[in-house]
């Protein structure tokens, strides 16, 4: 529980030095980009791949739903196996997953096998969680803060320095180079968190939950792959109705089983405590905002000068847009981790909620020329590098040592599952929400304005959820106050 970090020193075999510190964070941040780089470094693509791999739209939407669902599977399951078998194993298996699909994307002109390499990369997804809770185990207390910030934070800045790559080397090279990218770079930091970051003790001992397994990951898939097809399929279809009923058949059976397992893969009884419980919902909220913002960001100021709002940018002016977004996360880490020290995680993940809404606000109303949307964007990243820096300080503060990897792997597909809703509703409102420009259907500036009023609620939302964690924290300390103070008397 609180004495978390404690437990977590007692596993390092020896204090790291300054400059072994920063190596290890520097090998465990790079996979972790890597990770989130692969995410997103294929949107502004899709159309060329389609074109030179003469697929249908639908084929390439795949390269997206099949990294998505691998992904929500994997985060949960190799968390869970990293505290039984090794937080730097299981790193190391995710990021070498990366290292494969990217070079069979790379090297392949067949769909399929594309999609096939897009899945097992997907896998890499897990890189972020198990670089948060290793370096938590490894790392001195003075420097573990700012690198958790920094390892949480990366879900963002990858997500906003993506798209500018993307478009960058879209213009100027073959897209294959991005995979090129994600091999190389996945590769590099299995080398140096293999020599560089050390193993920790595994915290956890027992067999692994199959029936877990299996019933966690058939309810992710049902529940994700409606919301990431329905759309095209139809939300009222038999399909995504009959999955979506589906997954919360699995998952409730999943929270039954996981009651009755003496080692099971999802601790329920953990998760429902309410610090955790109130934290992987503010997640959802988190990703929320931050996923519905870039999006509406890239195509807001792709859309045609017509429309009356956009700008016909190209799809690197519109990533260049996201850019400042992505660094100031990047600056903002070391900062978050003193506000975290000082003010509490809770605070300060009540902040970062308040900022995401303060530049939403800028982006309803503030839409005459480009350097506002860029100033939007920038105070939205800002706001949501702060949360997403307090959000694992919250999961680790309340964890106890041994359970750290599932911990921050739930807290992770918590804020993937925000995004994946982000993707479902604003889709949904912008093509329900449209003008009529040259005779195509395009979203309305109304409908951008409702989408992004949803967001700020959400964003709210989470900031009220870290002043409640907050309370909950300091009724329970003025709790053990009391109590000691009453064993002296």
């Amino acid at each position: 529980m609180a004495h978390a970090a404690a437990e977590i020193d007692e596993a390092v075999p020896e204090p790291a030095s300054g400059l072994r510190s920063t190596v290890e964070i520097v090998a465990t941040g790079l996979g972790a980009l890597m990770a989130a780089l692969a995410q997103t470094l294929v949107i502004p693509v899709l159309p060329e791949i389609a074109g030179d791999l003469h697929a249908s739209a639908t084929a390439t939407s795949w390269l997206l739903t099949a990294t998505l669902l691998t992904g929500a599977v994997a985060v949960p399951i190799l968390s869970r196996l990293a505290d039984m078998y090794g937080r730097r194993l299981l790193l190391m298996v995710a990021l070498t997953a990366l290292t494969i699909g990217s070079l069979m994307d790379a090297l392949t002109s067949n769909v399929a096998v594309m999609i096939t390499g897009r899945a097992i990369a997907g896998l890499s997804s897990a890189a972020i969680p198990l670089g948060i809770s290793l370096l938590a185990a490894t790392l001195p207390p003075a420097r573990k803060g700012s690198a958790v910030a920094l390892i949480s934070a990366m879900l963002g800045i990858g997500s906003a320095l993506g798209l500018p790559l993307a478009g960058l080397i879209a213009d100027n090279f073959s897209y294959r180079v991005l995979f090129w990218i994600g091999a190389v770079g996945a590769l590099i930091s299995v080398v140096l968190v293999r020599a560089l970051v050390p193993e920790p003790r595994p915290s956890r001992s027992g067999t692994v939950d199959y029936v877990g397994a299996v019933l966690l990951a058939a309810g992710l898939v049902s529940l994700i792959l409606p919301l990431s097809q329905g759309t095209d399929w139809g939300w009222g279809s038999f399909r995504t109705i009959g999955l979506l009923v589906l997954s919360v058949v699995l998952l409730t059976g999943l929270v039954l089983a996981e009651l009755r397992i003496t080692n099971p893969l999802v601790n329920v009884r953990a998760a429902a405590a309410p610090p955790i419980l109130i934290t992987n919902i503010a997640s959802v909220f988190i990703g929320f905002a931050l996923f519905a913002t870039f999006v509406g960001t890239s195509n807001y100021v792709q859309a045609p000068e017509s429309t009356g709002y956009g700008f016909g940018a190209s799809v690197l002016t519109a990533g260049l847009c996201l850019m400042p977004s992505g660094i100031l996360m990047l600056v903002l880490s070391p900062l978050t981790a003193r506000l975290i020290n000082g003010w509490g995680a809770g605070r300060t993940l009540a902040l970062g909620g308040t900022v995401i809404a303060a530049g939403l606000l800028i982006r309803i109303f503030l839409t005459g020329d480009l350097w506002m949307i860029i100033v939007g964007a920038t105070v939205i990243g800002a706001g949501s590098g702060v949360g997403y820096a307090s959000l694992p300080a919250l999961i680790n503060h309340h964890t106890p040592a041994h359970d750290l990897a599932a911990a921050n792997g739930i807290n992770t597909l918590s804020r993937s599952l925000g995004s994946t809703l982000a993707s479902a509703l604003g889709g949904s409102i912008l093509a329900a929400i449209t003008m009529t420009v040259g005779g195509a259907e395009l979203p309305s500036l109304g409908g951008y304005r409702v989408l992004f009023t949803i967001c700020a609620v959400a964003a709210l939302l989470a900031a009220g959820a870290g002043l409640y964690v907050h309370s909950i924290g300091e009724s329970k300390s003025t709790e053990a106050e009391d109590e000691e103070a009453v064993a002296v008397a």
